[in-house]
């Protein structure tokens, strides 16, 4: 399976589970009196709508490459993190204001089962962040990645409404609020997984090197190729799921044109089978001066 068919089923995956999670929550929250809890199905309804966006990006990611975009429709997935981004900080900045507007307004304590409800939920969400991640880091893909961070702040999320409405039951009476502030802390946590996410595809679209392990594994398979001395400048650009390369690499002055353009070509193949990660490779000939 490719990689664009593994972020897309690993999509639907989080688009099914949240739509359940919305149903439970919401229910949960309104009728066990639990505003952490309607907060909590707040963030869920947006991690639906950034799936939704995640999967229209995948889908258009793994269209092939054309004339008019040479290097394929890859670009798209930081743009489709940066929208998700939003998403996140919409629903946060919500939960946000309803926790500060509830704090100080007089409501009855959260039911006790509503406890029975978090439990499975949270650990539910933690399951989903690590086997999202997991496909994220195996596809290469940002936008998958970023999914993967909002099944994370749905999990706390949730652990901030447990711990909320587990003080406000235990305390009793006087600590209704401890619920309103759970939410309040759920919030500033989403803002700051905003800023993990933004970061990494911020410097995606702005070409920022951060593929130092990768450089070091194609100088290695490089000098594995006949006629390759060494190399020399290598640079890497991510688009998608993709990493595209420039590679300068050092082979004898004697040679004919015709020889360096062999070994190049083989240098190509070789990086390409030994890396599927990799996209388009550029192999620029150098004599050596020795």
């Amino acid at each position: 399976m490719t990689n664009e068919k593994t972020a897309i089923r690993t999509t639907y995956f989080s688009i099914i589970g949240n739509t359940g999670l919305v149903i439970i929550k919401g229910l949960a929250g309104f009728f066990g009196n639990s505003y952490a809890l309607i907060a909590d199905a707040i963030e869920s309804v947006t991690d639906i709508f950034s799936s939704f966006l995640v999967l229209i990006g995948l889908k258009y990611a793994s269209r092939p490459a054309d004339k008019n975009h040479p290097y394929g429709h890859g670009r798209v997935e930081p743009l489709i993190t940066f929208l998700v981004v939003g998403f996140l900080i919409t629903s946060a900045t919500i939960i946000a204001y309803g926790s500060i507007a509830n704090i100080g307004t007089p409501h009855e304590l959260p039911k006790t089962w509503t406890l029975f409800v978090l439990g499975p939920l949270i650990i539910w969400k933690e399951i989903s962040f690590r086997l999202v991640m997991k496909k994220g880091i195996e596809t290469n893909s940002s936008s998958l990645k970023a999914e993967a961070w909002h099944h994370r702040s749905d999990a706390i999320t949730s652990v901030a409404a447990f711990i909320g409405i587990s003080i406000a039951l235990i305390l009793g009476k006087g600590y209704e609020e401890a619920d309103d502030w759970a939410a309040l802390f759920a919030a500033g946590f989403i803002f700051y997984n905003c800023y993990l996410i933004f970061r990494p595809a911020l410097g995606e679209i702005m070409d920022e090197h951060s593929y130092d392990d990768l450089v070091d594994n194609i100088r290695k398979v490089s000098i594995t190729v006949e006629g390759v001395i060494d190399t020399e400048k290598c640079f890497i650009r991510k688009v998608g799921m993709q990493y595209h390369v420039d590679l300068h690499a050092t082979v004898d002055a004697n040679i004919s044109v015709q020889h360096g353009h062999d070994i190049a070509h083989k240098l190509k193949d070789t990086l390409r089978i030994e890396i599927p990660q990799l996209g388009h490779v550029l192999i620029h000939i150098e004599p050596s001066h020795q």
